[in-house]
């Protein structure tokens, strides 16, 4: 019973970490139709930068992490006005191509920058203690991003099925000709849509430091745990993303427990399971 807690609390925070990350890459993916294969740089971004400001510069943590992920969404807005946009209407490979060549310039100019170590975060105190749960104790920073997560999945869900923003968003990726004719502005639709994602996969590279340690290849290391994710949830797909990180991220913690002379082979069995299964995704119809 103790063990199968202890799989059920820290494979669900190692889900969560995964959402937050992923779920910026379903959207892209999924409603703008843009394969980024540099997503995860985003996120090492935004670890790197919250470690820099919090540890180096004595920013407090909430202001370090709040600033890592302003200032990686907006690195995220440059990019897409300045170089990505263009790549809208060309094919898969270009997109494919020129965006893994951009994770590994984010490769390179990390690992010139900052050296090859671990970066890690610091904790304040509110977030370094532990809650005891009975059955076991859990740290205060893992129930911040099951919270976290949460928050992040309410949220998205809102703004895209409820807001006007989110109208916007899903008739630009219909027909973009007759968006525009309506008076919506498509650049500013992408470059918010990319940036949110940008920001998203920052807010998961912080939160997630503990699990997926902070290193230059980083954007490499875990890019196909994310696509893994994304697919097994169905591109666009909110709360198929969500599903699927949880169920991954359970897997993937039993897995360590349980067996972890496989490594990730499991993480990777199930996800052929699932998509034999569901090829459009967990919560996806079939087209």
């Amino acid at each position: 019973m103790q063990i199968l807690a202890n799989i059920l609390i820290d494979g669900i925070s190692y889900g969560m970490v995964l959402f937050i990350i992923s779920v910026g890459l379903s959207i892209t993916l999924g409603l703008m139709r843009f394969i980024n294969l540099a997503h995860g740089a985003f996120a090492m971004t935004g670890g790197y930068l919250a470690a820099w400001l919090v540890r180096t510069q004595s920013w407090g943590y909430a202001a370090g992490v709040a600033a890592a992920v302003l200032l990686t969404a907006a690195l995220g807005a440059l990019l897409e006005a300045v170089v990505l946009r263009r790549l809208y209407r060309r094919s898969e490979l270009d997109q494919v191509l020129f965006t893994i060549g951009l994770a590994f310039v984010f490769v390179a100019a990390t690992n010139l920058a900052f050296g090859p170590q671990v970066q890690l975060i610091p904790l304040p105190p509110w977030l370094a203690g532990s809650v005891d749960l009975g059955m076991r104790t859990l740290p205060m920073q893992r129930m911040l991003v099951i919270a976290m997560g949460a928050a992040v999945a309410l949220l998205c869900g809102l703004v895209v099925a409820r807001s006007r923003f989110g109208v916007w968003l899903r008739a630009a990726v219909d027909n973009k000709d007759a968006a525009a004719a309506l008076g919506i502005n498509i650049r500013l639709v992408s470059g918010l849509t990319f940036a949110a994602g940008c920001g998203l996969a920052a807010l998961g590279g912080v939160l997630g430091a503990e699990l997926m340690p902070l290193e230059p290849y980083y954007a490499l290391k875990y890019l196909v745990l994310v696509l893994v994710v994304v697919a097994v949830g169905g591109m666009g797909s909110i709360a198929g993303t969500l599903a699927a990180a949880l169920l991954l991220g359970v897997i993937e913690t039993a897995s360590k427990y349980l067996a972890s002379e496989y490594g990730s082979l499991f993480f990777f069995v199930a996800m052929i399971l699932v998509l034999s299964a569901r090829p459009q995704g967990l919560l996806r119809r079939a087209a």
